[in-house]
């Protein structure tokens, strides 16, 4: 028997789920109606801006670094348009993929792949992260035709380039990559886009006014993140164009001097502190370090015994023999312990009363009877060690101290170091010792524990060349501004050594003449053939100490316990204009091997001037 259907039931339950279903559609309707309300009426802004950040990006434009110039024009630092790889993490899917395809098609090495890891969290997800730098051009046009990656670009930039490859790089530095030291010294938002920095030198002192003030575009890309729009909305201002007080014909000249050697060369202007010449040997290529800097390049540097990375002008801190006797003697005639008439007997040995020890003179055979201008002449060291005797080490090193010896010269440029000018307080506080006597005599022969830079030398000689200005030298001559006009900077600062007596500084002049004119001055053989006047001091300074009895022959010494060859010296004698110091590490004798070397940098000085 078939069973009846309940058509009520069957309607009841119809009508309840169309209820059901009714109020189901009723509420999605409803959440999708505040949810459009909510995208297109209460958060209409934000979502625009939104969209709109999906398709454009504010990135920063990297300003173009400032050029570095010698006093004449000459370019000393500049740029070159290259080109870099860059990835775009926003745009590129899969980051690691990517990196070993290009690694696979020669672009990138392993190297780049570490960098770039290391650089990443300094850049935003939408910024275009560098991965290689200097691209050749063969390169670029092999990207650009097989460039199936999408969120990788190649962009062009300025690169760093020092045109003169070794020389004046002690003078100009270099820049390198940015490191975290870097990243955390410099304002983030202005290197937002820079790679470069300078790292020594030049570069580093004026790194702020080399690089200028970033700028900045928004970029627009579409669906697939190619950019097809760029406007810019601030524009970056480049870094300033430095003119340097150095000459870059004595530069050339001085490392020509002093090839092969360990060793240095400065010149100054007497009249105004400004650097003419500082040069350190060995020298090195600073192009090496610009895009980073090769293992082999490296270990190179790292293990040579001549360390060409120590700029030897400023940091070099050697015995000043007998290049101070002029301070030295003029601390006596001003302090009134001797007068332009005392004389002392130099036997070719000293003797301090009731001391065995014998303090010997340069010239064993001794001098005969100086006073303080043959002294000087002659580089008497038995003179010396009396006038010392008799002053002590505190009276000579409060009149040193006028000279800058002991301190650093504030010169702009990193590193100076500052040398070390002997006192009884200097040696309690740092060797826990009582001065000794015997010990003022070394002070007073520019031995012993006093050590100075050859830049110290220089400014020092300067110093007295022009009675008693002390000027802090300067290598920032000029600045280029905006319009290029060019803007002298500061002079630079000065201050006057106090004068007892103008004569005093005459007779010390004077004995710096006789060295280089007199039949028995120690520098005689630079005088033939001078165009102009030379006053000048020669000195050796002895690397290790030698016994009374035992005598010093260079042949039979290691080459690196040799002495030190120097020399001071400043032209011409009746208007200074130039002072120089030129000290050769281990060469021997300060008359021979240094004298000669500022003689032929004076003689390209000089003859510039008269072709000018």
């Amino acid at each position: 028997m078939e069973k009846i259907s309940n058509t009520v039931l069957e309607n009841k339950i119809f009508s309840s789920r169309m209820l059901l279903a009714f109020l189901f559609i009723l509420v999605i309707t409803s959440v999708l109606l505040l949810r459009l309300y909510n995208l297109q009426i209460s958060n209409h802004n934000y979502y625009v801006e939104e969209a709109l950040g999906n398709q454009m990006r504010t990135l920063p434009i990297t300003p173009t670094r400032g050029k570095i110039f010698d006093r004449n024009g000459q370019i000393i630092a500049t740029n070159q348009l290259s080109y870099k790889l860059t990835l775009t993490p926003e745009k590129t899917k899969n980051i690691a993929k990517t990196l070993l395809s290009l690694k696979q098609l020669g672009f990138i090495n392993e190297d780049d792949i570490e960098r770039f890891h290391k650089n990443r969290n300094r850049y935003k997800k939408f910024h275009n992260i560098p991965l290689k730098h200097k691209l050749s051009e063969k390169q670029v046009a092999e990207f650009l035709v097989s460039n199936q990656f999408v969120g990788i670009d190649v962009e062009s930039y300025f690169h760093r380039i020092y045109p003169n490859n070794e020389s004046s790089v002690h003078v100009a530095g270099y820049v390198s990559r940015m490191n975290k030291k870097d990243k955390a010294f410099y304002d983030k938002k202005n290197y937002l886009g820079t790679a470069f920095v300078g790292k020594v030198g030049i570069e580093k002192q004026y790194e702020t006014l080399l690089h200028g003030t970033s700028g900045k575009k928004q970029i627009e890309r579409n669906v697939t993140g190619r950019v097809i729009d760029t406007k810019i909305i601030q524009a970056p201002k480049n870094g300033k164009d430095l003119y340097l007080s150095i000459d870059l014909d004595l530069q050339r000249k001085a490392e020509s001097l002093l090839e092969g050697k360990r060793g240095s060369i400065v010149a100054v202007d007497v009249k105004n502190g400004e650097v003419l010449t500082l040069v350190s040997t060995p020298i090195y290529n600073p192009n090496w370090f610009v895009d980073g800097i090769s293992h082999k390049n490296y270990q190179l540097l790292q293990t040579s015994r001549d360390i060409p990375q120590l700029n030897r002008a400023v940091q070099g801190l050697y015995p000043p023999g007998s290049t101070v006797k002029p301070m030295v003697a003029l601390a006596g005639l001003e302090e009134g312990i001797i007068t332009n008439h005392s004389k002392t007997f130099c036997p070719g040995y000293y003797r301090l009363p009731n001391v065995k020890r014998k303090f010997n003179d340069w010239k064993r055979s001794g001098h005969g009877e100086v006073d303080v201008k043959d002294s000087i002449a002659q580089s008497c060291d038995v003179f010396f060690y009396d006038l010392a005797d008799k002053m002590g080490i505190d009276t000579l090193h409060d009149n040193l101290t006028l000279f800058n010896f002991g301190s650093k010269t504030g010169i702009d440029i990193p590193g100076e170091r500052g040398g070390i000018l002997p006192s009884k307080s200097w040696k309690k506080i740092n060797k826990d010792e009582p001065w000794y006597r015997g010990e003022t005599l070394n002070a007073g022969i520019g031995q012993g524990f006093m050590t100075s830079s050859p830049l110290q030398l220089a400014v020092a000689t300067a110093a007295l060349a022009n009675k008693g200005q002390l000027y802090q030298p300067k290598l920032l001559k000029n600045v280029s501004t905006s319009n290029q006009t060019i803007k002298e900077v500061d002079k630079s600062p000065s201050v006057q050594i106090p004068i007892k007596d103008i004569h005093n500084w005459e007779d010390v002049i004077e004995g710096m003449r006789q060295t280089v004119y007199a039949p028995k001055g120690s520098a005689r053989r630079l005088n033939k053939g001078l165009t102009y006047t030379l006053a000048g001091k020669t000195g050796t300074a002895q690397v290790f100490g030698l016994d009374a009895e035992e005598e010093y022959i260079a042949e039979k010494l290691d080459e690196r316990l040799r002495d030190h060859a120097l020399f001071t010296g400043f032209a011409p004698i009746e208007n200074p204009q130039i002072a120089i110091a030129v000290i050769v590490e281990n060469a021997g004798s300060g008359s021979s091997k240094a004298a000669p070397l500022a003689r032929e940098v004076l003689d390209v000085y000089f003859k510039k001037q008269t072709t000018h």
